[in-house]
């Protein structure tokens, strides 16, 4: 199951991208799938809790290859659908590297990597995709915008995901003691 919505979350971040105009929060510019993009840092975290590391990256390849393909059906030009997967080797390999590392419990260990994770994914794929360097789909002078806009959105989301598992562990362990 962890799987499934581990690719699940990135086949529909994919098509949510394509399919609606990206926010604009303020000075904020925040593609749809954003709010997906978040969740699969915490799936990918949830899949190596049950698979261990070197698996993980098994389906971290796979989930790329997945992407790649469902981006490029839907209309994505090569330099965006190339951005795309560098972001997210890059970004997941951090995350899983982070993740694996860290010695706290699985709440921060999920918010700290998530974070880092989010925030590489957000400027390697604007930079690369979307900036006048790519595809130019934004000026050099928004891009600063969309990045933020992205790692707020990706790091809120991460927060959550954090006091949630802090809260359900918390309350499995007040269970058990009494």
């Amino acid at each position: 199951m962890r799987i499934l919505l581990y690719l699940i979350s990135i086949v529909a971040a994919n098509v949510v991208t394509a399919a609606f105009a990206p926010l604009n929060l303020g000075i904020f510019i925040v593609p749809m799938g954003t709010l997906l993009i978040g969740a699969t840092f915490i799936f990918r975290d949830l899949v190596q809790n049950k698979y261990g590391r070197k698996k993980t990256y098994m389906f971290i390849g796979f989930a790329l290859g997945l992407s790649a393909i469902v981006s490029s059906l839907l209309g994505d030009t090569l330099i965006v659908v190339m951005a795309s997967a560098i972001s997210f080797a890059i970004a997941e390999t951090t995350d899983t590297e982070i993740y694996t590392r860290l010695n706290l419990p699985m709440s921060l260990r999920v918010l700290y990597s998530g974070v880092v994770g989010g925030i590489l994914d957000s400027a390697i794929f604007v930079v690369i995709g979307l900036s006048p360097l790519g595809a130019g789909f934004l000026p050099w002078e928004a891009v600063p915008f969309a990045i933020m806009g992205q790692v707020l959105v990706k790091t809120i989301i991460q927060g959550i995901a954090a006091l949630i598992i802090h809260q359900t562990n918390h309350s499995s362990k007040n269970t058990i003691a009494h």
